[in-house]
């Protein structure tokens, strides 16, 4: 190793001052080989404090890396060394260890680059001779908290003797104050402190940053890469009885995803979302591995493909159909990339509907002028996400650099948005250790469906596992008032009941009457990124109490008329025996659809004169805790034959049949909510289809229409 021979006196210890470590890993040399083909595909890695601070790219197949990367990093502690390892990337597989050094900081001399050649070492095998890696560095002290301690003094002597005395005051209330927020221990570089006095009120302003978040801002990812896995088509057989256990392995970078195990299938339904982060400006490539599931022995490679994250748009869901390599079949999948606010931060006054022109272009392509020009385009959806307020609180720590005696412990969260329309998932940025967030983003949609619901969930983000549920809104299209900003109240997963905050939104829908009808008419758009069903008590009785609500109305119904055949009023039955013999007598079959006409204006006519007698619908409040089964259970697990084979089954049925009465309940409040006008466009749409089915029922004989559909 080519050293500076300098004293340790140049770091004494509890030394408050800050350093900045700048390094050029410039290349390796006769590295050890891992593959079966005599080379290796090394990358590297520089830990402190055993948390990652630097990763560099892989290059394959080559003993002598050149790398030429550089990296800065802050070093709070100039005595603990860096460490540096060096691995050889397996496509798909844990990587193989080649081997480590570590850089003893403390031997450097100050202001002065050195070229520094370090020997790697295998504990396991200290005699093999595993390489070297070449760096240039230089370690210099940093100026920042300098500049900050005589920022301090300045504001100190600007103060007035009033503000002094105020402050000497507090501070001796506050005993320890000054030395939690000064100490070297908490790792504050540059804090603020200012004091102003208006009619004995004393406002302190701190502004601290730590260690940690810069190393988290050097290394700040530069977007989020939403990845849906929906299927994988027509797989290659693995296995003797010509079928396969697929499972796919994703990687981007460091990070890595394994999708659940598909059992005894060629074309797997696997339905599952996650999220990586994009570090790189340029984009970066997703490695994809899909392998066969084997019991006991090594699971079998079936295929692979890449993702090349620079060839998408941005803010926008693509659907990719991806040919496997070296096998058979394809993957589906949904990637959306949305930029982090390190990169671009939306301006509320920089969006499609305040630019008056830009609204006119929108306004005229979904006009009815428009209405033959791209049927699937309806129409058009902009979402200001502003804020959100009174969160909850998701992480609960006590280390923060700022705390009085009666705070020991300090609630935040780390709370992102994500904003869904069918298919297509946008995302905010993260807005750190804040329970009432300001993102001020603005997204923008194109409607394909306009009886789609807007989803707009709060996240907090953690890093180290899933994102932790916070709240949730689910808004249909057809009810949102254009312009208006609105605050929400944030709901449980399964929309049944509040959880703690609100969100404001901001919201406009504009969109083609005609084509909007035209899509009415047509399958509902399959949505591929709902959780898959499980069974919930709760939502069983839900379900129930909502068919037994339809079920009722006809049971009324009949009750209704079951009376008037029982002349129970002598005059409502009398007029009911007449109107049965002027319908029987004279009956056409246009009169079924003029019956629900009649029905539709009586409702309106209700409605307009104040009469409204629809129910409004409450929510089934259910004391029952939500029944959700944790996913991350063994594979093994679920191989258990008998009872376990049994109890699954019936859970089976039981979700079959909560599905069921779902389907059920929903078919009927469909037809109800047409009718009473809950939903304004669909009754108005429900009389133009009515009056024209009565018309051609009128004007053409029944026997001709069955006929011609014959």
């Amino acid at each position: 190793t080519n050293l500076v021979e300098t004293s340790n006196a140049d770091f004494p210890s509890g030394d408050p001052r800050m350093y900045q470590l700048d390094i050029t890993l410039r290349r390796g040399q006769n590295l050890a080989a891992r593959d079966r083909g005599g080379t290796s595909d090394p990358y590297v890695k520089f830990k402190l404090g055993g948390k990652e601070v630097f990763r560099s790219k892989t290059i394959h197949k080559n003993l002598n890396p050149v790398w030429e990367e550089k990296a800065c990093i802050l070093i709070d502690n100039p005595r603990e060394p860096l460490y540096i390892k060096v691995f050889d990337y397996d496509f798909g597989l844990q990587d193989d260890f080649i081997g480590s050094a570590f850089l003893d900081l403390t031997s450097l001399e100050l202001n002065r680059q050195t070229d520094v050649t370090l020997s790697l070492k295998d504990s396991h095998y200290p005699d093999h001779d595993l390489g070297s890696i070449l760096l240039s560095v230089l370690l210099a002290p940093r100026e920042e908290q300098r500049e900050a301690t005589m920022l301090m003094r300045k504001s100190w002597k600007r103060s007035s003797k009033k503000n002094y005395g105020v402050l000497l005051n507090m501070l001796s209330r506050t005993g320890d104050l000054w030395h939690r927020i000064y100490s070297p221990s908490n790792c504050v570089l540059m804090t603020l402190f200012c004091v102003s006095s208006n009619q004995n009120h004393v406002t302190f302003q701190t502004q601290s940053l730590r260690l940690s978040d810069l190393h988290r801002k050097s290394q700040l990812w530069r977007g989020i890469v939403s990845i849906t896995l929906i299927e994988g088509r027509e797989l290659k057989a693995m296995d003797a009885n010509g079928l396969s256990d697929p499972y796919v392995k994703f990687r981007l970078g460091h990070q890595k995803y394994k999708s659940k195990i598909m059992p005894k299938t060629l074309n797997p339904q696997w339905r599952e979302q996650f999220d990586f982060h994009l570090y790189e400006e340029r984009g970066g490539i997703i490695d994809i591995t899909v392998w066969d599931k084997d019991a006991g022995k090594r699971d079998d490679f079936i295929g692979r493909c890449q993702v090349d994250l620079s060839n998408l748009s941005k803010e926008h869901t693509h659907k990719l159909e991806m040919p496997l390599e070296e096998g058979e079949g394809c993957l589906v999948l949904l990637v959306t990339l949305t930029a982090s606010a390190a990169v671009t931060i939306s301006d509320l006054s920089l969006n499609s509907l305040e630019d008056q022109k830009e609204r006119e272009e929108i306004l005229k392509r979904y006009s009815l002028m428009a209405m033959f020009h791209n049927m699937k385009d309806v129409g058009f959806l902009q979402v200001k996400v502003i804020r959100a307020e009174a969160l909850m609180a998701a992480d609960v720590t006590g280390k923060d650099s700022f705390s009085f005696r009666d705070s020991k412990y300090c609630s935040k969260s780390d709370p992102f948005c994500v904003v869904e329309l069918n298919n297509d998932r946008l995302l905010t940025h993260t807005v750190y250790k804040n329970l009432n967030p300001e993102w001020n983003k603005v997204f923008t949609f194109n409607i394909k469906d306009i009886h789609s619901v807007l989803e707009v969930t709060v996240y907090d983000e953690d890093r180290d596992r899933s994102a932790d549920f916070l709240g949730k809104v689910a808004i249909p299209l057809l009810s949102i008032q254009n312009g208006e900003q609105k605050a929400y109240v944030l709901k449980n997963k399964q929309l049944t009941g509040p959880t703690k905050g609100v969100i404001y939104l901001e919201i406009d829908v504009i969109f083609n009457a005609v084509k909007a009808s035209i899509r009415t008419l047509m399958p509902k758009e399959q949505k591929y990124i709902e959780e898959e069903n499980r069974l919930s008590k709760q939502l069983l009785v839900r379900n129930f109490i909502r068919t037994k609500r339809c079920i009722m109305v006809l049971i009324n119904a009949a009750y209704y008329i079951s009376s008037c055949f029982d002349w129970d009023s002598p005059p409502r039955s009398l007029a009911a025996f007449l109107l049965f013999l002027f319908v029987v007598w004279n009956f056409e079959l246009y009169m079924i659809p003029l019956a629900l006409l009649l029905l539709l204006a009586w409702n309106y006519f209700l409605i307009i004169s104040g009469k409204d007698n629809r129910q409004h619908d409450t929510v089934v409040e259910d004391m029952l805790e939500d029944e959700e089964e944790e996913d991350d259970r063994d594979d093994k697990d679920s191989e258990k034959k008998g009872f376990m084979n049994r109890l699954y089954a019936i859970q089976e049925v039981c979700v079959s049949v909560q599905n069921i009465l779902d389907e059920v309940a929903s078919f009927g409040e469909r037809i109800k909510n047409t009718f009473n006008w809950t939903v304004p466009f669909l009754s108005c749409l429900a009389i133009v289809a009515l009056f024209v089915f009565t018309l051609i029922l009128y004007f053409i004989p029944l026997r001709y229409i069955v006929l011609v559909w014959g």
